[in-house]
């Protein structure tokens, strides 16, 4: 059986955020980024899974801007098999990730996906409903 795990990857939970001057959003440039703590989980969970024999393969999927690489990266150090990176400069919102997992579970056809719970990060609760859309797609 093959799991793919999506990762997210986020301001480390150990820095203090800093809301940019004109209110927008968060900072993000100099600042350290990591992969998200709710998807650590789920990946630790994967390659649980893995070593007790129930799977074959641990797939890391991330969507982003190149950035994404650095947490697909350490994906990788933890004993994920293969890492998928899906480059998307724009802006995500929740359904067109939905939409973009599921064409990934179409072409790998895996027999788990993982996501973690949340996402620690602004608009935790916008992005907490991805699980949902894509069990509705798929």
């Amino acid at each position: 059986m093959k799991i793919i795990v999506a990762i997210k990857r986020v301001v480390d939970y150990a820095v203090k955020i800093r809301v940019k001057p004109d209110k927008s959003g968060v900072e993000t440039s100099n600042v350290k980024m990591s992969m998200n703590p709710f998807c650590e989980i789920a990946l630790e969970e994967a390659l649980r899974i893995k070593e007790s024999g129930r799977a074959s393969e641990v797939v890391v999927v991330s969507v982003g801007p190149a950035q994404c690489v650095d947490t697909l990266r350490t994906g990788l150090a933890m004993g994920a098999d293969r890492a998928i990176h899906v480059d998307y400069p724009g802006t995500l919102y929740p359904l067109s990730i939905a939409k973009i997992l599921k064409a990934l579970v179409d072409a790998e056809k895996p027999g788990l996906l993982l996501l973690g719970k949340q996402v620690n990060f602004q608009f935790r609760a916008f992005f907490s409903e991805i699980g949902f859309r894509v069990n509705y797609i798929l």
